[in-house]
C-alpha cells in the first residue's frame, strides 16, 4: 500500500466522489456494456461508410450482437484505415456538428483525424476527471500541465478534466523547462501533468538550478503517452518524494483518460469500462486472448457519437486483470508497443526491456537512446546511457557490465557507450528511444 498521506495532504479519495458504476458488481458493468455496444455498432455501421463496407464484407450486422462474446466476428479497425479515409471520412455526424478536431502529427504518413461532438467532449472531460480523483487530484489543488496543447490530444484533454474536477489548472505546456522548475518553485503546484521523460528533464533543470526536487510542493505527477516501466516510477517517486501515477489512451479512442491507476493500489490502470470496451489478441493471428494473457490490446467505444471506433488495434502490449480498486478491470502497465519491437539476430527486444536493466545500475542515469545497424548483413544493437555526474571514471566498468547484463537478461549480444551527463538529447514530450540505420527493403 503506497504512502497516501503525503507532505502533510491526505490523498485518499473519498468514497462518496465515486462515479457509481466504478463500485457497480461485474453483471451491472457487463449489462451497460453490452447495451452501449449494440448503439455503438448499429450507429457505425448507418453513419459511416467505411464500416458498412467491412461489416457487409465481414458478413456481419449490427443485429449479429447478442452477447460480448459475439463482437470477435466483427472486423479490427487499424490506423491505416484512418489514413486512408482523411481527413474527416471516420466521422459519423455532419461536419458542422463537430466541435473540435485533434489529428497526429503524420510523421509516418497523413494523420490521423479525430472529431468530437458536444456530447463527447463533456465525457472526456468527466473521464479526465474521474481519472484525476483516482490518481488523489482534489478541487482547489494547483496544477501544472506539462503536456503539449494543439493537434496532441494530452495537453487539451488534461486541462478541460482539471477545470471539470475543480482545479486551478496552469496551462504551461511542454518545453522551456527552466521556466518550468522557476514555476514550480514560485506557483507551488500540488500536481504535475507530464510525460515520464519529460519529469526527468525537469529534474536535471532542478539539480542544474541547485534545487533539492525533495523539497518542492509537488504531491502527485500524472505521466502517461509513452510506455514506462515499474522501475522508472520508483526513480521519479524518489527524486521528487511524490507519487507518479499512470493514466493511458490514445487519440483514436478518446485520448487520454481511457484508463488510469488508482493511489490506493498503483498496481496498473483501471479501464473505464462503462465507455470503452477492451479485448487483447496474439498481434499475429489477431485471436483473442483469455485475461491474464500479454498481447496486443484492443478498444471499442462505447459512447463516442462523432466518431464511434470498433475493435481498433492500438498496438499497445499489455493484458487484462481483475480490478482491485475499483470493480472495473485493470491493464497491466503497457511494456512497449508491437511496433517498437525491435528483432536482433532473432531476439525479440523492447526499450523497456533495456531501461530496467540501465536502472538497476546506480552508477547510470534513465537517459538513454538505442542504434540499430546492419553491418555485413548482421544487425547490432548499440546503446548510448548517461552516467550518473559522479561516475565519469568508471566508464568503461558500466559499458562492460550493462552490456553483460542484457546479454544475460535478455540474450542480446549489445555494444553500449556510457557518456557523459547531458550528452543525450532530452525529450520535450514522448521520448524516441530508438534511431533504426539499417537500409530499407
Amino acid at each position: 500500500m503506497p504512502r497516501l498521506q503525503l507532505k502533510g495532504i491526505n490523498l485518499m479519495p473519498a468514497r462518496e466522489s465515486f462515479d457509481p458504476i466504478e463500485t457497480a458488481s461485474r453483471d451491472e458493468i457487463v449489462a451497460l456494456q453490452l447495451e452501449r455496444l449494440k448503439w455503438t455498432l448499429g450507429h457505425a455501421y448507418n453513419n459511416v461508410a467505411h464500416y458498412k463496407k467491412t461489416f457487409d464484407k465481414a458478413g456481419v450486422h449490427p443485429d449479429d450482437l447478442k452477447a460480448l462474446d459475439d463482437l470477435p466476428r466483427f472486423p479490427f479497425t487499424a490506423k491505416d484505415d484512418l489514413r486512408a479515409h482523411y481527413p474527416f471520412g471516420m466521422f459519423a455526424i455532419p461536419r458542422d456538428q463537430v466541435l473540435r478536431v485533434h489529428a497526429s502529427s503524420g510523421t509516418t504518413g497523413k494523420p490521423t483525424v479525430v472529431g468530437y461532438s458536444r456530447r463527447d467532449l463533456d465525457t472526456w472531460a468527466g473521464l479526465m476527471a474521474r481519472s484525476m480523483r483516482a490518481s488523489g487530484c482534489k478541487p482547489g489543488m494547483l496544477v501544472q500541465n506539462s503536456y503539449g496543447y494543439g493537434l496532441f490530444t494530452g495537453g487539451i484533454g488534461f486541462h478541460y478534466g482539471a477545470e471539470r474536477l475543480g482545479m486551478t489548472v496552469v496551462p504551461v505546456s511542454g518545453g522551456m523547462t527552466e521556466r518550468q522548475v522557476r514555476l514550480i518553485a514560485d506557483f507551488r503546484p500540488d500536481v504535475i501533468f507530464v510525460t515520464p521523460s519529460y519529469i526527468l528533464a525537469i529534474l536535471d533543470e532542478f539539480h542544474a538550478q541547485g534545487i533539492d526536487p525533495r523539497r518542492c510542493s509537488l504531491k502527485i505527477a500524472m505521466c502517461g503517452a509513452e510506455p514506462w516501466t515499474n522501475a522508472m516510477r520508483g526513480e521519479i517517486e524518489h527524486a521528487f518524494d511524490m507519487h507518479a501515477v499512470d493514466i493511458y489512451g490514445l487519440s483514436e479512442i478518446i485520448g487520454p483518460g481511457v484508463s488510469c491507476e488508482c493511489i490506493e493500489s498503483k498496481d496498473g490502470p483501471h479501464i473505464w469500462e462503462d465507455h470503452f470496451y477492451p479485448e487483447v489478441i496474439d498481434p499475429a493471428t489477431g485471436k483473442i486472448l483469455p485475461d491474464g494473457e500479454v498481447g496486443e490490446l484492443v478498444f471499442t467505444t462505447l459512447t463516442k457519437e462523432a466518431m464511434p471506433i470498433v475493435r481498433y488495434r492500438t498496438r499497445d502490449l499489455s493484458r487484462l486483470l481483475p480490478g482491485t480498486a475499483r470493480s472495473m478491470r485493470r491493464m497491466e502497465k503497457v511494456a512497449g508497443r508491437s511496433d517498437d519491437m525491435m528483432i536482433v539476430r532473432g531476439v525479440n527486444v523492447f526499450p523497456s526491456q533495456i531501461e530496467e536493466m540501465i536502472l538497476k545500475d546506480q552508477r547510470l542515469s534513465p537517459h538513454f537512446v538505442i542504434e540499430l545497424r546492419r553491418v555485413e548483413r548482421l544487425d547490432e544493437i548499440t546503446i548510448i546511457v548517461e552516467a550518473k555526474p559522479d561516475s565519469e571514471s568508471v566508464f568503461a566498468d558500466c559499458d562492460r557490465d550493462l552490456a553483460h547484463h542484457i546479454k544475460q537478461s535478455i540474450g542480446v549480444t549489445s555494444t553500449v557507450r556510457t557518456v557523459k551527463p547531458g550528452t543525450v538529447e532530452r525529450s520535450l514530450g514522448k521520448a524516441r528511444r530508438v534511431t533504426d540505420l539499417r537500409p530499407r527493403g
